[in-house]
């Protein structure tokens, strides 16, 4: 704390043993000491109770940091999952239309093959589905219904 030397210390000693007289010195160094032990203790403890607040401080900031990120990527999933949901929809609907319009085109070559003579059950463009293998893969994992129960449910809307 302080930089005292032993030739210090002892020109010290001298004048307070001159100022003090020898009765009451061992009184006054011991209360000196009392005295010096205590602001010890004070400076330590406002030390320790500012490297607490300090610790304290970067503890919020990293909480905030923490916050901050959560909600940035709260954020950029919900984002990515409208993105998904809408790309899901618009695809949705693009494989009903196509499989309108395959519906459209069996009806109009059912009639076209019975009017020639043919069968219209074995006509290719009449399957239960209504479109080719490739197109009903991903309607089962999309889980859209199958041609034969969208007019049962065109017939409740």
């Amino acid at each position: 704390m302080f930089d005292f030397g032993f030739s210090e210390l002892v020109v010290i000693g001298v004048v307070m043993l001159i100022v003090v007289g020898p009765e009451r010195l061992p009184k006054v160094a011991r209360t000196a000491g009392h005295l010096l032990g205590r602001l010890q203790r004070y400076v330590s403890d406002v030390k320790s109770d500012i490297q607490r607040e300090m610790q304290l401080e970067e503890l919020r900031k990293l909480q905030d940091q923490v916050k901050q990120q959560a909600q940035v990527l709260e954020t950029s999933v919900r984002a990515q999952t409208t993105s998904v949901e809408t790309e899901i929809a618009r695809t949705g609907e693009e494989l009903r239309a196509l499989e309108g319009a395959a519906v459209a085109g069996a009806a109009t070559g059912a009639s076209a093959s019975s009017a020639a003579g043919v069968d219209a059950a074995t006509a290719p463009a009449a399957s239960p589905a209504g479109a080719t293998d490739s197109q009903a893969g991903p309607q089962l994992e999309l889980g859209l219904p199958s041609s034969n129960t969208q007019p049962a449910a065109a017939d409740k809307a």
